[in-house]
């Protein structure tokens, strides 16, 4: 197994992606049918699903939210954490001139390590090779939230630097589940 690295989503590569996908992996947390979604996206347009992945003007589709509405897409990208295949997804989305984030937006990273891969520190490698792209961007800080049952994700982020903000009740589509709510510095 070659080290951890990120990737750009691609064509050569997304057969891998898909693969994790069908292995029951979902690039949404709280949302594991999403790999459902994904799959579908992927075999309708592959062309187009890339292209979605790396969007740093938020120039795609307005995003559909649990409840039905649509909200502009964010500027942001995922890149794919690769050791000789598709290991998990990072994503990094931002709205320019300023660090704040719409209301359905939880923090401007996110993650997910495929099962198989979890407990071999890639999910610290990846946000400690992502943290220097937002600090190219300006910003001087991410916050990131984690489910507080999560004691993974918040080991993931304090070895980064996160600094616990607040705990607060997460959104109704996501249960309500306690969240904890993380600043890192850059």
């Amino acid at each position: 197994m070659s080290p951890l690295r990120l990737v750009w989503p691609s064509a050569e590569l997304l057969p891998s992606y898909i693969a994790a996908l069908e292995r029951g992996w979902s690039p949404e947390t709280q949302r594991p049918e999403a790999r459902f979604d994904e799959l579908e996206r992927v075999a309708r347009d592959p062309d187009g699903f890339l292209a979605l992945l790396v969007d740093p003007e938020g120039a795609g589709p307005p995003i559909r939210l649990p409840d039905g509405s649509f909200v502009p897409r964010l500027p942001g990208y995922r890149k794919w954490m690769w050791d000789d295949e598709f290991s998990g997804s990072i994503s990094l989305r931002w709205q320019p001139g300023t660090t704040d984030l719409p209301p359905h937006c939880l923090g401007h990273i996110g993650y997910s390590v495929v099962p198989w891969k979890r407990r071999l520190g890639y999910a610290t490698r990846a946000l400690a090779l992502l943290l220097p792209d937002a600090r190219d961007l300006g910003l001087p800080f991410v916050e990131i939230t984690t489910d507080e049952v999560n004691v993974a994700s918040q080991r993931v982020i304090t070895s980064s630097g996160g600094e616990l903000l607040e705990r607060f009740s997460g959104p109704a589509n996501r249960g309500g589940s306690p969240m904890l709510r993380y600043r890192i510095r850059l």
